[in-house]
């Protein structure tokens, strides 16, 4: 198991552009608005060749208004439990606050290391403003500005010192399980109830969550990495930036899994940015399973479930070969039930068909339904081949491929749906000359 280090501190004090820096990219949402990062926010940082965990957290904050200032306190000191090591950022331009006080006082009863950085320390003479942190108790004084990099070869070094676990390089090759949706469908919770864990505020406001967090689910005999992300919202509602990152992220997340788990609200529907969010899945090649929660709240009879699904797929039209499972993530009901649909669904987006069992299933089909003649245009299709790459796609090779027209594609896509399974697994179809 690798070391996990924490950045904690006050709101606004650089913590999400050092977690940025350690992680070497751009993963955590920086912004001046104080109490942009909300939840943990996992990465992997390497150092003199020891490989870390990095968990940045929201800033910690007490007796304010804010709805989720309990909440981000609960977050952060979920962290400084979980971690080995300690990050306390504080800001040399704005000095020693009370604010901070209060965080050093609850790092000093932790017993784990504790480094004290002072951060935005962007010249050599603002050193001298360091000075005053030493009143903490929490002896060195490390400065540095995250947003150059000054100074972090020395606080790495010192950090990675007091490593005691071991240090080999992790490689995440485990399927990646992407959750989204429109904002509140209940994302987050699904993700909490799956892990047993709260490592992400659940609020009933929309857009709490405005991160992607990754997290390792090993439970029932699975083993993904669960992607969580901001609700997706209409750009004509992302009206601040934080908002409109939080998409990018969500954007991101679709197209760094293998499988996206789309969840619907069962009392509203198919809503228009489903469709679009469903649209995105489809577009990257990612496997989809359409998930219907808050099952529990619709008055059931014996077809309420059956003429639901008909609905789904129609609203989603074309790409209906799709898995749709109906969910109460309140209630526990067929959670797990995601995970199994999206594994088979990682199995079909994964298959490789050789060519011999291709063109069996496929030429006598085409035999039977020939290409339409277009411009009095003949079309012979010869033979077909899966073409490389992650997104099942086939290649027909023919005499004349710019004359084939739309609906054909369509006949071909589903005959390959027929004769092998790729449900819930966008196919791509193009055709080249022979």
């Amino acid at each position: 198991m690798a070391n996990i280090v924490a950045l904690v501190g006050r709101p606004n004090v650089g913590k999400s552009t050092l977690f940025n820096r350690l992680v070497e990219g751009r993963v955590a949402i920086t912004h001046p608005t104080a109490g942009t990062t909300r939840d943990r926010h996992y990465g992997w940082a390497e150092w003199g060749g020891k490989h870390f965990s990095v968990i940045d957290t929201g800033g910690y904050v007490q007796g304010g208004d804010d709805l989720f200032e309990a909440e981000i306190r609960k977050q952060v000191e979920l962290a400084i439990e979980e971690a080995d090591s300690i990050l306390f950022l504080v800001d040399v331009r704005e000095g020693l606050t009370a604010m901070d006080e209060e965080v050093a006082s609850l790092l000093r009863r932790q017993g784990k290391p504790v480094f004290l950085v002072a951060n935005k320390v962007d010249v050599s003479d603002k050193e001298v403003y360091t000075a005053e942190f030493y009143k903490l108790g929490l002896g060195q004084v490390h400065s540095i500005s995250a947003q150059s990099g000054a100074g972090t070869g020395d606080l790495l070094d010192d950090l990675v010192g007091t490593f005691s676990k071991p240090a080999d390089p992790v490689g995440d090759d485990r399927p990646k399980i992407a959750v989204v949706g429109r904002p509140n469908v209940g994302k987050s919770s699904l993700v909490n109830t799956l892990l047993g864990v709260e490592r992400h505020i659940v609020t009933d406001r929309a857009g709490t969550t405005r991160d992607n967090i990754h997290s390792r689910y090993t439970g029932f005999g699975f083993d993904v990495t669960l992607l969580d992300t901001a609700g997706i919202r209409r750009k004509r509602k992302a009206e601040e930036n934080i908002e409109f990152y939080s998409m990018l992220r969500s954007v991101r997340a679709i197209e760094e899994s293998d499988v996206c788990l789309l969840l619907i609200d069962a009392q509203e529907g198919v809503q228009h940015q489903d469709k679009h969010i469903f649209g995105l899945i489809a577009e990257a090649g990612k496997g989809v399973v359409v998930v219907v929660n808050k099952w529990d709240l619709i008055t059931k009879d014996t077809r309420t479930a059956k003429d639901y699904e008909a609905e789904v797929r129609r609203r989603l039209e074309p790409f209906t070969d799709l898995p749709i499972v109906f969910t109460s993530v309140i209630n526990k009901q067929r959670i797990h039930k995601t995970l199994e649909l999206a594994m088979e669904v990682y199995a079909n987006r994964s298959q490789r068909i050789s060519t011999s069992k291709l063109n069996e299933a496929l030429l006598p089909e085409i035999a039977r339904r020939p290409p339409p003649t277009v411009k009095g245009k003949l079309v012979r299709i010869k033979f077909v081949k899966q073409l490389p790459g992650v997104v099942p796609a086939f290649a027909f090779f023919c005499n004349l491929p710019q004359y084939v027209r739309e609906d054909y594609v369509r006949f071909l896509e589903n005959k390959l749906r027929e004769h092998f399974t790729f449900t819930g697994v966008p196919v791509r179809v193009f055709f080249r000359r022979k």
